[in-house]
């Protein structure tokens, strides 16, 4: 038996079409992992491989946690499922109220979904809906940015920036976009650059064109991060705040990977200094251990809801998910809100923010690599293109690193990290040396 296989059969392996994948290269050369502890996963071949990205920006707080593991199974073993529509448990009140905790100021009334794709289309369909509830039917037309990753439902890949999400499904709907902020002036950059803060005043320029009784909100990511890690110029996202109170449009903050630690706070909106009207949650939520997603929302929009629906009877929002709200799900955030408040993991994180900028920044005079940028705990390093294959060397370095005991994400012309907040500088340390050789070796043609 192969080892990397993990005992897989080749009908199983063909079997599984996989998301975001190359399933043709991957079934030829398969990367399977078997368990994980603490901030390392276990290869199917028994290798330690420590874990660059958190999982998917998703386990904060290590794996395997067992407060975690505990809560979800007490929770199954008690109530398996429930309903959300029309009845509900005890469990995702008192999450929900937990949850308003972390959010900035009046972002308190949460809506759970089961994902971040989910969250997007959730919190799109509050804003049109908010506008016809207060009789601006026209305000309809939403607002993305390039760069921008919203998750893969069609709402999302609309307002989405990301070509290759969207270039093969044909017509999405009816989005308009700001520029992305990665300036070559702003190359090489350690934290939030300092030029660029004037790309906001697009939005002025998009106002004029389709006049605000036409826009019903602005969708970002205060980091963006699918693209590469790209932080927001210093002034940036508070003129954004200034367009949006001044002309009534909502502003969304995706806070999908920024939330619950990766900024070393609660939030990106925290850490930034500027509220959105709504914010998207999910991954760090519970610690990649369930799927979940919420969005919280502010007082003003949800009391618009409330007062405009007639018999009390009445459904206020028609939508939902089966599975929102789900109790595993909420017990499993619980317990992960619990860890990263009693751990100080936020603090943790921000410590180690530093860390991975002083060393992250050392390899700026390698070959191939053409930026790095780096916010909260996570960086961000745009590779040199192979000829007439411009996605060739990320995957190559990646690949070397998974070789030699790592795991990062590559992504576009990119290579990403973002490792557990329980991370310690040495392994900082070793992983970053690993990417040295690994992008001299790919540079080299090795």
């Amino acid at each position: 038996m192969n080892d990397k296989l993990a005992g897989l059969t080749q009908a199983q392996l063909d079997a599984h079409w996989m998301p975001y994948t190359g399933n043709r290269q991957f079934k030829r050369d398969p990367r399977i992992i078997t368990a994980a502890e603490g901030c390392y996963y276990t290869s199917a071949d028994g290798r330690p491989i420590f874990d660059g990205l958190s999982g998917l920006w998703t386990c904060g707080a290590g794996h395997n946690r067992k407060e975690i593991t505990k809560a979800i199974s007490q929770q199954l073993e008690t109530l398996d499922f429930a309903p959300s529509f029309q009845f509900g448990h005890p469990t995702s009140f008192e999450l929900a109220e937990r949850i308003t905790q972390f959010m900035p100021a009046h972002l308190n009334r949460i809506f759970f979904t089961n994902s971040g794709s989910e969250a997007t289309e959730t919190s799109l369909k509050i804003a049109r809906a908010y506008w016809r509830k207060r009789g601006l039917s026209a305000k309809t037309k939403l607002i993305g940015r390039i760069k921008g990753y919203h998750g893969v439902n069609f709402g999302g890949v609309s307002v989405g920036g990301i070509g290759a999400n969207r270039a093969m499904f044909g017509p999405v709907l009816d989005t308009v976009h700001l520029s992305h902020t990665l300036l070559p002036e702003n190359r090489f950059c350690h934290g939030q650059p300092q030029q660029g803060a004037y790309l906001a005043d697009e939005l002025l320029e998009l106002i004029t064109l389709h006049d605000a009784s036409n826009i019903a909100a602005v969708i970002i990511e205060p980091m963006a991060g699918s693209a590469g890690v790209l932080p927001p110029p210093e002034g940036y996202l508070q003129r954004l705040r200034e367009i949006c109170n001044e002309h009534q449009i909502l502003l969304i903050f995706d806070e999908v990977i920024t939330a619950f630690g990766r900024m070393g706070t609660a939030t990106a909106a925290e850490f930034f200094g500027v509220v959105p009207d709504i914010l998207n949650t999910a991954k760090q939520l519970t610690n990649g251990a369930f799927p979940m997603g919420a969005v919280a929302v502010h007082q003003n929009i949800y009391d618009i809801f409330m007062e405009q629906a007639g018999p009390d009877y009445q459904l206020e929002l028609a939508h939902g998910y089966t599975y929102s709200a789900h109790p595993g799900a909420c017990a499993a955030a619980l317990a992960t809100l619990k860890i990263l408040e009693r751990e100080s993991l936020f603090k943790r994180a921000a410590e180690l923010a530093y860390v991975l900028e002083e060393y992250i920044h050392q390899l700026k005079n390698l070959p191939l690599i053409n930026d790095i940028r780096n916010c909260g705990l996570a960086a961000g390093l745009t590779i040199e293109s192979a000829p007439g294959e411009p996605l060739q060397h990320p995957f190559r370095i990646a690949m070397k690193m998974w070789n030699k005991g790592f795991y990062i994400r590559y992504g576009g012309d990119t290579v990403q990290l973002g490792m557990p907040f329980i991370t310690s500088s040495e392994e900082i340390d070793g992983l970053v040396n690993a990417l040295a050789e690994s992008i001299l070796e790919v540079a080299n043609g090795k």
